[in-house]
């Protein structure tokens, strides 16, 4: 087969060489003016297979964004200046029906010129002494608007020529749509989709057979559509061209009628103003395009409302900016894009895109700790945390309610929006840890390095926006979601807001995936918690679906955040002002998340997230503690609990302990000392005493270790009954001065389990004073290290060792 393939080769190349052979002798024949007339030939035949430019309109058009199913939600002007949509495909048939009967009703059957209508042209031009008649096809008058040349009798012998080279590259309905995308329709507008929204309110596929007929006569003379100027002249161009489609049998005689009722438009419509923040930010990424986005335009209208409504509200407090931001978790698509509100007043920044705007994050990064903490086996759900005044290195953070639990479980920690928690969890979990999880889950604020943010990044240290946080929390749903559909976990795709966004379209499997779906399960389940402060309006709340939603209010009150997510939808808002101005009240609880909730109220309910069993295990823990069971966890106190499979190595319980007591619990005893007392055997929940202190006016229930027997006394040296609340240990204070120049003080303060007990305190070897109840002491130490030490009238002692810059 090879041999005879070459042969066949070898054949055609002789056949091919002889032909060649033979042009040439024909060619050495010809005479010297045939020889020129055959290169002219070749040359106009040359010029006019490519006598068309590759881009027949060299034009810039305006940016127009639509919603998912092409409705237009806004658009921005091109930058001549002109409303020029981008092309379109095709034509509406009622434009296209007139255009035909009006221009070229022989356009179906001419090669781009009609010999008759140029001839007839040139006569009545002849009979009047003056251009009267172009004759011109539709192909002719496209090749026109395309060169935009000044017109003559030599443009016009190119027109004929270009229009025969049009026909053959395109269709008549491709012809027919780059003729209506650039007639010129009066003023500055081009093209039948700028005009029907400019002159009727409404695109061209809704076009009437009135509208219709007024758009196919204007580009025979544009200079009529001027708003009271020779509207008689076109209102009898119009009807004299719906006449001739009644006389055809085009329309019947009532469509006839009613057309001829119609108005002429008396003024412009504005283009619609819905997304303005996304059509802003389409101008300024893929300006002259025409962008399809995700946004269903009916919510979009309907959380606009909500905001503009709220906004008011907000306003008489001196807050003037919304934005919220609504995601369809089922397919990643953005469904409402708010990015503030006000855009048309263009006051107070409303034109900010607060969506893509940094902002100071607050509280609302606290999740992401918690879910971090959890699947690294470090933390366990309900294991409890400190809440107490205390101070890193000159880092001192208080709760929003500027009160302490002395210790709170973690989830309800994380649902109370604790600050110190959260502190105490980042130090044991790291901040360059945190720090590198954020990153991952899609934060691209983080502009410095860790250290930078130090312990301050829980509670709003770095700034975030409203798109990557939305974009983190919906990422730790999905792995929820995912696994329970399909056992594994997918890599992570930021939402998407435009529908010819190009992905692929299958998901890869995530090897190494940033959220664990138990995790993740547990960190949702806390958020649906509302054990909130007492901000909201919790009548409003408790008749809503279920929802995991986190707030989060940035130092001094400038930004307030609030980020909810079900199965179906995540709903994230921002409300504050766009100059960072803090207003009284401005916190996540009182804005943001009242807006959130209205906002879930316009989406379909959904149900709950299915529970993670595969990446989730039962272990026994410590009611009071939250730990795991410890040796002297009484039985009653023993809970289930779902933790993730790290979790099984989790924290024991260590603060129940086996304590002696006397038969009537009244005292401490060893067996060495109790005597007629009597001694039995007692499992006792206990705290640190400055967790204790606090603990105790939260839980009256709780109670302290009982005083040793006397008979005891000497052997109760050793127990912690003193613990300093400030400073920390290894401390570094930094004393300011006051307003009179005068140097200031520090206030040490010490919890004692028994607080009416004498506390006497000493600095280095100079004794301070003592303290009952209240064990505070003022003191103003010079620059330099020091040791604190404090006994009791029992003879306890405790000592620690601080600096002072």
């Amino acid at each position: 087969m090879g041999e005879k393939l070459k042969d066949v080769v070898r054949a055609a190349e002789r056949r091919i060489y002889r032909l060649v052979e033979r042009l040439l002798v024909w060619f050495r024949r010809l005479s010297r003016w045939k020889k020129i007339a055959l290169f002219l030939l070749a040359f106009l035949l040359v010029w006019y297979l490519f006598s068309l430019p590759r881009t027949l309109f060299d034009s810039s058009y305006s940016t127009l964004v639509s919603d998912r199913n092409g409705e237009l939600l806004g658009a921005r002007i091109a930058s001549d200046g002109q409303w020029r949509f981008p092309p379109a495909d095709s034509v509406p048939d009622k434009y296209e029906k007139c255009l035909i009967r009006f221009e070229d009703r022989h356009f179906r059957h001419h090669p781009g010129v009609n010999p008759f209508s140029l001839a007839r042209a040139m006569v009545q031009n002849i009979k009047a002494g003056r251009v009267v008649s172009g004759g011109s096809t539709i192909t002719m008058q496209t090749v026109r608007l395309m060169r935009q040349n000044r017109r003559t009798y030599f443009e016009k012998f190119i027109e004929v020529i270009l229009a025969t080279r049009l026909e053959l590259s395109c269709s008549k309905e491709q012809i027919l749509a780059l003729y209506a995308s650039h007639a010129p329709m009066g003023g500055n507008v081009v093209g039948i989709d700028a005009a029907s929204w400019r002159y009727f309110g409404h695109s061209a596929e809704s076009l009437s057979w009135g509208e219709a007929a007024v758009l196919a006569v204007l580009p025979n003379s544009p200079a009529m559509m001027h708003f009271g100027r020779d509207r008689e002249g076109l209102l009898k161009k119009r009807n004299r061209l719906l006449q001739q489609l009644l006389d055809n049998n085009i329309i019947n005689r009532t469509d006839y009628e009613l057309a001829l009722l119609e108005p002429l438009p008396d003024h412009p419509h504005p283009l619609p103003q819905i997304a303005p923040h996304l059509v802003t930010q389409a101008y300024l990424q893929r300006p002259g395009n025409h962008i399809l986005s995700t946004i269903d335009k009916h919510l979009q209208m309907r959380a606009e409302e909500v905001l503009e409504r709220w906004n008011k509200e907000f306003s008489q407090n001196g807050i003037f900016n919304l934005a919220a931001l609504i995601v369809d978790l089922r397919t990643n698509e953005v469904i409402s894009y708010n990015g503030n509100v006000g855009f048309g007043a263009n006051a107070y920044g409303s034109q900010v895109d607060i969506i893509q705007s940094p902002r100071s994050t607050g509280s609302i990064l606290k999740p992401f700790l918690y879910c971090a903490m959890l699947q690294e086996g470090v933390l366990l759900p309900t294991e409890l945390l400190p809440d107490v005044p205390i101070n890193i290195n000159g880092f001192a953070p208080k709760n929003f309610s500027l009160g302490y639990d002395g210790a709170v479980h973690a989830d309800e920690a994380l649902a109370r929006s604790l600050n110190v928690p959260s502190v105490v969890s980042l130090r044991k979990y790291g901040v360059p840890k945190f720090y590198n999880f954020l990153k991952k889950a899609g934060l691209t604020t983080l502009h410095h390095p860790a250290d930078h943010y130090g312990l301050s990044l829980i509670l709003g240290g770095t700034e975030g926006t409203l798109w990557d946080i939305a974009n983190a929390y919906a990422r730790m749903a999905h792995a929820v979601m995912d696994y329970n559909r399909y056992g594994k976990y997918y890599e992570w795709e930021n939402f998407r807001l435009v529908r010819d966004d190009q992905r692929s379209g299958e998901r890869k499997e995530d090897e190494s995936p940033l959220f664990n779906a138990g995790a993740a399960w547990l960190t949702l389940q806390a958020l649906t918690n509302v054990n909130r402060p007492e901000e909201l309006n919790w009548d409003f709340v408790a008749s809503l679906r279920r929802v995991a939603w986190k707030t989060g209010t940035s130092y001094g009150f400038r930004d307030a955040w609030a980020v909810g997510v079900t199965p179906g939808y995540l709903v994230a808002v921002w409300t504050g002002n766009a100059s960072g101005e803090g207003r009284p009240g401005l916190t996540g609880a009182r804005t943001s998340a009242e807006v959130m909730f209205d906002l879930f109220n316009i989406l379909p309910a959904t149900g709950w997230f299915e529970t993670p069993y595969g990446e989730l295990a039962e272990v026994a823990v410590c009611r009071e503690s939250g730990e795991l069971k410890g040796l002297y966890c009484p039985e009653s106190s023993i809970d289930t609990l779902l933790v993730p499979a790290k979790g099984l190595q989790g924290a024991v319980c260590g603060y129940h302990r086996r304590i002696h007591l006397s038969d009537d619990g009244q005292y401490r005893v060893y067996e060495q000392c109790a005597g007629e007392r009597g001694i039995r055997s007692v499992s006792w929940f206990q705290l640190p005493p400055s967790w204790e202190w606090y603990y105790k006016q939260q839980h009256p229930a709780y109670r302290s270790l009982p005083p040793f027997s006397p008979e005891c006394a000497s052997g109760n040296l050793s127990d912690a009954v003193m613990q300093f609340i400030y400073p920390y240990p290894g401390a570094i204070l930094k004393i300011t001065k006051q307003m009179d120049g005068s140097r200031g003080k520090a206030v040490f303060e010490l919890a004692h389990r028994n607080p009416s007990t004498r506390v006497f305190w000493h600095l280095g070897t100079d004794y301070m004073g003592e303290t009952t109840y209240i064990h505070q002491m003022e003191l103003s130490p010079d620059p330099g290290e020091y040791i604190l030490t404090v006994v009791d009238e029992n003879g306890v002692s405790l000592s620690i060792r601080f600096e002072v810059e």
